[in-house]
């Protein structure tokens, strides 16, 4: 793999690893719906100079259906579950949970698209969840019933990446950036009506302000174009490769900024999940660095 690659590669890790420390960072005081409903607000308005820009004009009717099913199951609603948990779960964990989503994305193909699940994805499968199990165990016990709830709407927005990962499989062919564009303003009128039902819950201070910008323009808009370019210079292979990293920028970020306590049970737990998620996906890093260097 190029310098180049190898640089944004790491570059987009930290940056969706960082994502979990602003929602952790805002999600008490601006409650979930209000806080998603700005990180996507921002991205769209900043997806839409970046397509003013360039000239590429989003027909959004043409392809309405697809912009929602994207725009509710691959950032809507993960991204609520993923505040509504960030309200109780720390960054490291967060970030870690996030990771399973191909471990979902394996199960749903083999129920959904037929797909024959191999014995080294089923065993990558049964390790994944092992890894969550530790991971979650001991904080479940801690903070009860609000806890478990929370590490739900995770697993749960893992598995909605995982329905959406399947979906693009027979979805319309549209282009990536048209994709992220259009997904990102149906996201924000699927967040809009839950806006009564969540109100905010403290004044909206500067650095609250600066962390849903940051979510919108840095760790979803300008990660997006990251993303896609990484998919069109080095192929899916490369971009598959943030999964393994998001998590362990997640724990730095959450130790360094927030003072979180990285327990054996942290460590164990992200090394359980990342390999369940190498065997299931089949993924190699020698063949990544073998690739076009």
């Amino acid at each position: 793999m190029p310098l180049a690659s190898v640089l944004r590669l790491i570059l987009l890790a930290s940056i969706w690893g960082g994502s979990f420390l602003f929602m952790r960072l805002t999600a008490n005081s601006l409650g979930p719906a209000v806080l998603i409903e700005g990180r996507v607000l921002a991205a769209a308005l900043c997806l839409l100079l970046i397509s003013l820009f360039l000239r590429r004009q989003l027909r959004f009717t043409s392809h309405i259906k697809h912009y929602f099913i994207i725009g509710a199951f691959n950032t809507a609603l993960p991204f609520l579950m993923f505040a509504y948990a960030a309200q109780t779960l720390n960054a490291s964990t967060l970030a870690i949970l996030n990771s399973t989503a191909p471990l979902f994305a394996a199960l749903i193909a083999s129920l959904w698209q037929k797909e024959r699940l191999k014995v080294k994805a089923g065993l990558g499968l049964f390790i994944g969840m092992v890894g969550v199990t530790v991971l979650v165990g001991q904080q479940a016990l801690a903070l009860g019933e609000q806890g478990i709830w929370a590490i739900i709407a995770c697993l749960f927005a893992a598995a909605m990446y995982g329905f959406s990962a399947n979906y693009t499989k027979v979805a319309p062919a549209v282009a990536p950036f048209e994709n992220a564009h259009g997904s990102m303003w149906a996201a924000v009128i699927v967040v809009l009506p839950l806006l009564p039902f969540m109100p905010i819950r403290d004044p909206i201070t500067v650095p609250i302000s600066l962390s849903v910008l940051t979510l919108g323009i840095v760790c979803t808009g300008f990660a997006y174009l990251l993303y896609f370019k990484l998919v069109k210079d080095d192929g899916p292979a490369s971009a598959l490769s943030v999964t393994f990293l998001v998590p362990l920028f997640g724990i730095l970020w959450g130790r360094l900024f927030l003072g979180e306590e990285i327990g054996i049970n942290t460590l164990l737990g992200a090394l359980l999940v990342i390999t369940g998620t190498i065997l299931v996906t089949g993924f190699s890093f020698k063949r990544l660095l073998a690739k076009g260097g």
